[in-house]
């Protein structure tokens, strides 16, 4: 007889942007994915039989739905902002503050988690930029948390789903361009299928914590 699966009980985050839609779509597909809870601040507009979804606009606070929050074995945090624009102590607050707190809450109430924290293609703790240190702080701090897991996804370049509604509008400009990039370098490119199955293939996995950079994304999602 075949090994049996554990069923996948998935939280994501971020799910009226991009990449979260992204995510999201690969999880419905997916039949390793048995149940999906997204949490937004805005309804993602999405409808499907595993799917559940909480409207709560303070990621700061959870307290009002933590009894929601139990019986998750697996967070596909795709939430964040854009560096360009922001003041320093604005993209700290909504990239690291708010992250360690939802981490932080989904670890505690869900210890045999596996997390997986969106990052990007560059991040560096001890970077020149802004937005390097602070990711790369980020990432290292998830690494510290009680989870059973945490992989750190550093995607560059990424190939939206031709359905998407969320997808930034100039993608449909310089799309042309992915398979040069990719050409010269899989490391920068990957399309937004592989990062979700990437992540989806995770679960799969043992106690492991991890950077996972572009060509690795690629890899593990055709496990």
């Amino acid at each position: 007889m075949g090994k049996t699966r554990k069923p996948n009980h998935v939280i994501i985050t971020g799910t009226t942007g991009m990449v979260g839609e992204g995510v999201l779509i690969e999880c419905l597909k997916s039949s390793e994915v048995d149940s999906i809870l997204v949490i937004n601040r805005k309804p993602c507009g999405y409808a499907d039989p595993k799917l559940k979804e909480i409207i709560h606009t303070d990621f700061f606070d959870f307290s009002s739905i933590e009894s929601q929050l139990s019986g998750y074995n697996a967070c596909f945090f795709c939430l964040g902002i854009t560096s360009v624009g922001a003041a320093d102590d604005v993209y700290y607050k909504m990239t690291y503050t708010l992250t360690l707190h939802v981490a932080e809450t989904l670890s505690r109430l869900n210890p045999d988690m596996t997390f997986c924290y969106v990052s990007g293609s560059g991040t560096n703790a001890n970077g020149r930029l802004n937005w390097q240190k602070v990711k790369g702080k980020t990432e290292n701090d998830l690494m510290k948390l009680p989870f059973e897991q945490v992989f750190n996804f550093r995607p560059g370049f990424i190939k939206p789903i031709k359905e998407q509604k969320y997808a930034h509008k100039f993608y449909k400009y310089i799309n042309w361009m992915f398979p040069i990039g990719r050409a010269i370098s899989a490391n920068g490119f990957c399309t937004m299928q592989e990062l979700g199955n990437a992540m989806i293939n995770v679960l799969s996995h043992n106690n492991e914590r991890k950077v996972v950079e572009g060509k690795e994304i690629i890899q593990l999602a055709g496990e």
